[in-house]
């Protein structure tokens, strides 16, 4: 008789999804426009930084977003990363100075230092274990979609109504994330109110050791995001290509499209080989990309890089929630993260200075990104055959 599937589908589980989708659709669409942005306000010479400082508040958040969704519940957070979100793109076109442009990506930082560790903790809570990788696919499948389209339609904004009209459409869509959760009940059975001192770490509360193997993996892959995110607009305008989204679009849909069965294939084969197969199409990717000279060649591996994605990062959301103990699921969720942001800063930071504003500089700074996912590849192999070897020590040895 064939065993019925646990249900994943619940209204709570799409509301988080939509939610998911405008957040990461509002913190995007600005994304593109950045560097230019940035030129005009007499700071070009600090691309690299762009990413990166967003990075360092998001990481440095982690540890508290992570302590504070297991003990005052997800909802508060994901509102108050949210929140951050929406002060910060009417902030924008207030404060225009190199310094203030500056101090807002940090700030604005802090809302993904929040809101995706409290969802993904959430969805944690509900999704039925034998169905957890796909429960993050399809959660991630939403927040590709709002990275292919904030990309495209921030840059639609800016060149036909302006830079602040994008930072205010960025607002909008974090607004509207915020309200489709409002109403969302509390998953978290035992709930603190908020008390200060649930701010003073302790070193135990800022890292959970048994997410390493996924915080190591995320941190050599990351390191190819940070290249992206800073470097394909000014990559994107060499070659010709006037809106700087197309290639963010490209990559997140052919991401999404392989998020839809990503998930799936963690559940079955996996999370280890899915890891392995979809870093080793990093490395390929970031060769591809930085010795790229043709239209071709570029959206070859924006369409690459988009099935990388699709495949690493449902499974690596599930393969943390797997190493982690449930009660420790949100700090395990904020380790991964910190990986995540310490990956996509550095490599933000790495890129752009060894860019320098020189393309003859591109193939220098794609290739340090291909190195790193090629030594995760090498890292996820040794991983699985020393697990591998205990496995068969303690089965020969009960």
């Amino acid at each position: 008789m064939k065993q019925k599937k646990e249900r994943l589908y619940t209204y709570k589980f799409w509301l988080l999804s939509l939610s998911s989708f405008l957040f990461f659709a509002s913190f995007n669409l600005i994304i593109p426009e950045l560097p230019d942005y940035l030129t005009s306000l007499g700071g070009g010479n600090h691309k690299g930084l762009i990413i990166p400082l967003f990075t360092l508040m998001a990481g440095l958040s982690r540890p508290f977003s992570g302590r504070l969704t297991d003990t005052i519940g997800r909802i508060p957070i994901i509102i108050y990363g949210v929140f951050v979100c929406i002060i910060a793109g009417f902030l924008y076109p207030i404060m225009t100075t190199v310094f203030g442009f500056f101090l807002l990506r940090l700030i604005h930082g802090m809302s993904t230092g929040f809101k995706p560790t409290a969802t993904s903790a959430y969805v944690g809570d509900i999704a039925p274990v034998s169905r957890r990788g796909e429960a993050m696919g399809i959660l991630g499948m939403f927040g590709s979609l709002g990275m292919a389209a904030g990309p495209a339609i921030g840059s639609w904004v800016a060149m036909n109504f302006g830079y602040n009209w994008m930072f205010y459409s960025s607002s909008g869509f974090a607004l509207l994330s915020i309200i489709v959760v409002m109403n969302m009940p509390e998953t978290l059975i035992i709930k603190q109110r908020f008390k200060w001192s649930l701010l003073k770490l302790k070193r135990k509360d800022i890292l959970e050791p048994k997410a390493f193997p996924s915080a190591i993996t995320m941190l050599l892959t990351a390191f190819s995001f940070g290249t992206i995110l800073t470097l394909i607009p000014d990559l994107s305008k060499h070659l010709g290509i006037m809106n700087k989204g197309i290639f963010f679009s490209i990559f997140t849909i052919s991401s999404l499209l392989i998020r839809i069965i990503a998930g799936t294939l963690s559940d079955k084969y996996g999370r280890v080989l899915i890891m392995i197969i979809g870093s080793a199409i990093y490395g390929i990717t970031m060769f591809l990309i930085g010795l790229s000279t043709e239209l071709w060649m570029f959206y070859l591996g924006g369409l690459l890089f988009g099935v990388a994605s699709g495949l690493t990062s449902p499974t690596i959301f599930a393969w943390t929630i797997d190493l982690a103990d449930e009660k420790h699921r949100g700090r395990a969720m904020a380790t991964m993260f910190i990986a995540l942001e310490a990956g996509i800063g550095i490599g933000g930071v790495i890129s752009g200075y060894s860019y320098n504003n020189n393309p003859d500089n591109f193939i220098i700074s794609f290739a340090i990104s291909g190195i790193l996912a090629f030594l995760a590849v090498a890292y996820l192999i040794r991983y699985h055959l020393t697990n591998k070897n205990m496995t068969t020590h303690l089965q020969s040895n009960p």
